[in-house]
């Protein structure tokens, strides 16, 4: 019996749907003003130590740095040990983490939340194979999450892309599925022991259930990885009309609510504002890009421009020099 979700584009993702964003994952990250020490700007720059290279920055030495790359001149006039650090042209490993929960499930325009999640981890998986460099992914729902070590294969990116459909069509009302926000964190936790140094962790997702211990493992990644969250949102989560009824469910129960009344409008869109805000400070306070997402525009064009215009990362750091651009 064929799969009737298949047929409902906009509401569930088909595996052939996945393989046809090959070609537009091509054009992601081309812009012009884009650094090659962004994410998704080819092939990655990565930070390597030795001589004959270009050099990239001078920074504090950490434990592993190889003693012959300290800077004495630096280090005797900081009073702290420095190393210069350069940088080759090599592959890198990217993790993607896709969240496919029942929150994402929702959609008022185009297609639903987890859709274009879905879209976005495909674009970012073709376009970081077309460089060639190594993808893996954590693809998580309410109840478990899946990981794939990160490999330069296109056999590797078709298992994230099967994982990625399996978890989507799984979605629904009356399916004996329960809200979980706490799994959110559990698969930052296995991203963390998975991305230990200069990989790209590519985070896309609602962040329903971010809280204080989902910022300090970010903050953790951050500090020795590039990571970007995609914050996948609907426009009606946060501009609710003035005159309409919504039933809101868990999976397990339902609730009707008159969003037309004041008072329940402002609720629900104060509860969302609070929730959102401290992730997005997290630009601010981690250097994390917090890129919004809107399931109800094209997924592409949105990743070219949003992941185009990422900020040159190298300003985080003392001494450090920015990098030139790619067309």
């Amino acid at each position: 019996m064929a799969d009737v979700t298949v047929s409902m584009p906009g509401v569930y993702v088909s595996f052939d749907d996945l393989l046809a964003l090959e070609y537009r994952g091509r054009k992601v990250s081309f812009l012009p003003r884009q650094s090659v020490r962004s994410l998704l700007s080819g092939r990655f720059a990565s930070r390597m130590r030795g001589r004959g290279l270009n050099f990239e920055e001078i920074r504090d030495y950490r434990s592993g740095d190889d003693v012959r790359s300290i800077d004495w001149k630096v280090t005797a006039r900081l009073q702290k040990p420095h190393v210069r650090v350069f940088n080759e042209e090599r592959d890198r490993p990217a993790l993607l983490v896709v969240d496919q929960r029942l929150s994402m499930f929702f959609g008022s325009r185009r297609a639903m939340k987890s859709v274009a999640a879905a879209e976005a981890a495909a674009i970012s998986a073709w376009r970081i194979l077309g460089a060639g460099d190594r993808v893996g992914a954590i693809v998580f729902d309410d109840r478990e999450f899946v990981e794939f070590r990160p490999r330069r294969s296109r056999s590797t990116v078709l298992q994230i892309l099967m994982a990625i459909v399996a978890h989507n069509r799984s979605l629904g009302v009356g399916r004996g599925l329960s809200a979980s926000p706490s799994m959110l964190n559990k698969a930052l936790q296995q991203a963390l022991r998975r991305a230990l140094h200069d990989a790209a962790v590519i985070i896309i997702s609602d962040f329903d259930g971010a809280d204080e211990e989902t910022r300090k493992m970010i903050g953790a990644m951050a500090r020795h990885n590039d990571i970007v969250a995609l914050l996948v949102h609907d426009p009606l989560q946060s501009d609710l009309p003035a005159t309409a009824s919504m039933t809101v469910t868990d999976g397990e129960l339902q609730i009707h609510l008159e969003v037309g009344r004041e008072g329940v409008r402002q609720n629900i869109s104060q509860a969302l504002q609070e929730r959102l805000k401290d992730v997005f400070a997290w630009t601010r306070e981690l250097g994390v890009p917090v890129l919004p997402l809107s399931a109800a525009e094209d997924t592409a064009q949105q990743l070219r421009h949003l992941l185009g215009a990422l900020p040159n990362r190298s300003g985080r750091r003392g001494h450090a020099q920015r990098g030139a651009s790619i067309g």
